[in-house]
Order: structure tokens, then C-alpha cells, then sequence
């Protein structure tokens, strides 16, 4: 099992000794504040105009992800002492235990998500057959803090495992980093390549037929101006490969590296591509929940890409994936 990210123990521990009682106390004063709370913001909602109560809607969802990450958090020490004070985190029992976990708590957001906030998840039937079986390398553009969860939600409610390339900033969140970390995700430091490479080999290197890597090529959620900022930065240093994606509008310019050493450290693996549309107005949270409930599913779709139709080479690797990308810009363009 790949180690989560490399930082001394010591670090990690103070980290966690911040963000765990930070999360455990948020979640205890926002439950306390539920009976006074609920009436105030349904209030506001009405006296806005909002009949369908958005901002306690938003309320109740948060609320329930804090409820989760607090459940993960408690879970994260009885766990540790049944592997063995921590000896075994990687046998399989532990593994299993640990995902039944993080399924339990998808799938419950899942649900609070559909009813609270309208957010339908809908895979396109003709695509079932795409998604399995590993080891692939699963690939995904990214332009909602909702997307992030797609992967695992298509994945684990079919019995698979999901190691996700995770940025480093997410281990800010104490139960997302306790159980994601110990399910072999990692967490990549932005200003860090040679390390951010290395932790993603080592998740190419769990891979089998039951389980698969997922990474969000573009690296950040797409925005206008991120999106200007990125080719900028491309025509410094690829003026070349700049020139063939600087039509690019609706996605971000992929960054080949972590894609490209998933597929080296597995040459099994295929490539699977998710797509989806609906939540391209929604890159801020503040904009989902401005329109919740959400009234149209958000659809997704996947292609499969075998391991022997790609090219054999880096460079030809990265030029697949860039042309991967040309055609999602098109293709939302052509909405």
C-alpha cells in the first residue's frame, strides 16, 4: 500500500491535532444549533422569494457530511486497534473494513444529496460495461467540488476499490484523510513534482483487477481565468503543445505527468474516461447552492480505452491525452 503522502509523523500528528477537534467541535455546534438555526435560515429563504428553502436545504446537507466525517473520525482509532495498533492497516481485513466504511458514507451522501439538493447521478446504461474490470486508470475532467466524487460513487457501489490522486490541501479534512490515506489514495503536494510523481507510482503499483486509480488530469477545478493562467504558463514552457490547446474554452489544458506514471508503474492497465454535464455552472459551492434543488440529473458518461490501442511511448501518451482533451472542449462546445 503506497504511503498517503510523504511527511514526517510528527507533522502529520500535528496536523491532525488541529483539523480532528476542529471538525468534532464544528460538528457538535452545528448539531446543537439545528433547532435555531432550521427556522432562521428557513426565514430568510422566505423572505427572499426562495420557496424551496435553499439555504436550510445547504444546512442540513452540510451537515450531514460533518456527521460522516465525524463518524470516519471516531471509527479511525477503534479500527487502528483492531489492525493491530496500526501494524496491519493493509491486510485485507482492514481493507475491506475500511471501505465498507467509506461506501457507507458516500452512499448515505449520496441519498441526502438526491433528496436535499437535487444532485441525480445518472450513468449512461450503455456505458455500465465500460467501467470494469481493472486495473484501469480512470480519468475525469473537473469543474465542481461535486465531480470529485464520481469516481468513487460509480466504482465502489460495483465492488470495486478506488485510489485516488488527491491534492494535498484536501488533508485539511480529518476523516478524509484518516480513511482515504489508509485505502491507498495519496495526497500530492502542488509545488512538489518529483514527490507528487513518486506517491502516484506507488498507487500504480496496488493496482489489479478489482481496483482502479482515479485522477483529474487538469489538475484544479476549471475557471475562465485559471484557464487563461494555464496556457500562459504552457507557452513559457511547451510553446509547441500551447499552440495545439490554446483554443481550449471549456477545459483546462491536461498535465500529463501523474496520468503518464499511473500508466507506466501499471502497463496493464486500461483508461477509462468519465464525462458528465450539469454541473458546469457550479464551480463554486456558493453557486450550487444558489440552485438547489437542482431540477435535471447530472449525466455521465464512460469510454474505455484499451491498454493496447494506446501508444507505447511518453511523448505519444501525453499527445493522446491532450487530443482526449481537444475533443471534451469540442464536444462542450457543441452543447
Amino acid at each position: 500500500m503506497p504511503a498517503a503522502i510523504a511527511e514526517p509523523p510528527a507533522s502529520r500528528w500535528r496536523r491532525r491535532a488541529r483539523t480532528i477537534p476542529l471538525m468534532l467541535g464544528a460538528t457538535a455546534a452545528a448539531t446543537l444549533a439545528l433547532p435555531v438555526a432550521v427556522p432562521v435560515l428557513a426565514g430568510r429563504d422566505l423572505v427572499r422569494g426562495r420557496q424551496r428553502l435553499p439555504t436550510v436545504r445547504v444546512y442540513l446537507f452540510a451537515l450531514r457530511y460533518a456527521w460522516n466525517d465525524s463518524a470516519e473520525i471516531l471509527l479511525a482509532g477503534p479500527y487502528w486497534l483492531l489492525a493491530g495498533f496500526g501494524r496491519r492497516l493493509d491486510a485485507p481485513a482492514s481493507i475491506a473494513r475500511h471501505e465498507r466504511l467509506q461506501w457507507w458514507s458516500l452512499r448515505t451522501l449520496a441519498r441526502w444529496g438526491e433528496r436535499l439538493l437535487g444532485l441525480r447521478i445518472e450513468l449512461d446504461p450503455a456505458d455500465e460495461a465500460a467501467l470494469l474490470p481493472g486495473p484501469a486508470v480512470v480519468i475525469s475532467r473537473h469543474v465542481s467540488i461535486v465531480d470529485a466524487s464520481l469516481p468513487a460513487l460509480l466504482y465502489l457501489g460495483r465492488g470495486a476499490s478506488v485510489r485516488g490522486v488527491i491534492m494535498a490541501e484536501l488533508l485539511a479534512d480529518p476523516g478524509f484523510d484518516l480513511l482515504y490515506g489508509r485505502l491507498g489514495s495519496v495526497f500530492v503536494p502542488r509545488d512538489n513534482a518529483p514527490e507528487a510523481l513518486a506517491l502516484v507510482a506507488g498507487v500504480a503499483a496496488h493496482l489489479d483487477e478489482r481496483t482502479v486509480a482515479a485522477i483529474f488530469p487538469e489538475g484544479r477545478l476549471f475557471r475562465p481565468e485559471v484557464l487563461a493562467r494555464s496556457l500562459g504558463r504552457l507557452a513559457e514552457r511547451e510553446p509547441a503543445r500551447a499552440e495545439r490547446l490554446g483554443g481550449l474554452g471549456r477545459v483546462l489544458p491536461p498535465r500529463p505527468g501523474g496520468v503518464l506514471a499511473l500508466l507506466s508503474g501499471s502497463p496493464s492497465a486500461d483508461v477509462v474516461l468519465l464525462d458528465h454535464r450539469g454541473l458546469e455552472r457550479f464551480g463554486r459551492f456558493a453557486d450550487l447552492a444558489a440552485a438547489v434543488p437542482l431540477r435535471t440529473p447530472i449525466t455521465v458518461s464512460a469510454r474505455r480505452y484499451r491498454r493496447a490501442d494506446l501508444p507505447a511511448d511518453l511523448p505519444g501518451l501525453a499527445t493522446w491525452l491532450d487530443d482526449r482533451w481537444l475533443e471534451l472542449d469540442a464536444s462542450l462546445r457543441a452543447d
